[in-house]
């Protein structure tokens, strides 16, 4: 149990965590690992999960669930608070040096998301070089029901977003959204280990993704479906609005491949 608590303790990382998460890149299984050993790098990531900052849809819903239903709140903006959220959470990135190491940020390709991808990590007033922002289709929030998570059309997108790398996005229109269909939790699941498969193929070392509380709990909850209790209470507990979390992804068929070199066991 040391050696487990060696190896997922958890570190500030400014409002989030730093933790190890071994993964089963094929989705089959998860797991993680009491044993120490050395993986080599280009068989992890170093993942920055963001949840995006306080939308308006947020505070709507907070007072009454049915508004999440309104067309008002058609791919819902960042509140006020919202806006400052992005501001604090920037100075920390900034001030820390988190921003100089990350090679990618990857973004859901709804509003509230890309603001905050921008406001945080493409922000041209920090003087310092920004890592490129692509808008990806799988890391988006749940589908259906609600107009906060439709998403405009690429077209428009482009234009309030020209920083934003839209080319890996198929379709200029929303076709994944339906009114009266809300996508499946187990749905969502799949989508997000196949976002994390995906990932696996990126060149990029340490990337930020900025995404969405429901498919961070269902994806999150999915990878560590093995894991140790204590363990899973602490990665998949409710992201709060801009929080970010730092992990390492680690190829589960590498990371068992070394533990069994490491204990001696093969040659």
């Amino acid at each position: 149990m040391s050696r487990l608590k060696h190896k997922l303790r958890f570190s500030r990382y400014f409002e989030g965590t730093h933790v190890h998460l071994i993964a089963d890149m094929d989705n089959t299984t998860t797991t993680t690992t009491t044993v120490q050993c050395l993986h080599p790098l280009g068989h992890s990531k170093i993942l920055h999960l963001v949840r995006h900052a306080q939308g308006t849809h947020n505070v709507a819903g907070e007072k009454d669930h049915d508004a999440l239903f309104s067309p008002e709140f058609f791919d819902a903006q960042l509140s006020p608070l919202g806006l400052q959220q992005v501001v604090n959470l920037r100075n920390r990135i900034q001030d820390s040096g988190l921003l100089k190491k990350i090679d990618l940020v990857i973004t859901s390709p709804l509003s509230r998301a890309m603001q905050t991808a921008i406001e945080v990590f493409g922000h041209e007033k920090s003087g310092l070089k920004c890592p490129p922002i692509t808008a990806v289709e799988l890391c988006r929030e749940r589908f259906g029901a609600h107009p906060c998570d439709k998403r405009r059309t690429i077209i428009e997108a482009q234009s309030l977003f020209p920083q934003i790398d839209f080319s890996l996005i198929e379709s200029d229109e929303d076709n994944l959204w339906k009114a009266d269909v809300r996508e499946p939790d187990e749905e969502v699941a799949a989508r997000g280990l196949k976002f994390m498969s995906w990932l696996k193929t990126r060149q990029e070392v340490e990337i930020a993704i900025v995404t969405h509380n429901r498919f961070l709990q269902h994806t999150l909850n999915a990878l560590t479906i093995d894991s140790h209790p204590s363990v899973k209470t602490e990665i998949c507990k409710e992201f709060g609005n801009c929080e970010l979390r730092s992990m390492v992804l680690v190829d589960k068929r590498i990371a068992d491949s070394s533990a069994t070199d490491d204990l001696g066991e093969s040659s």
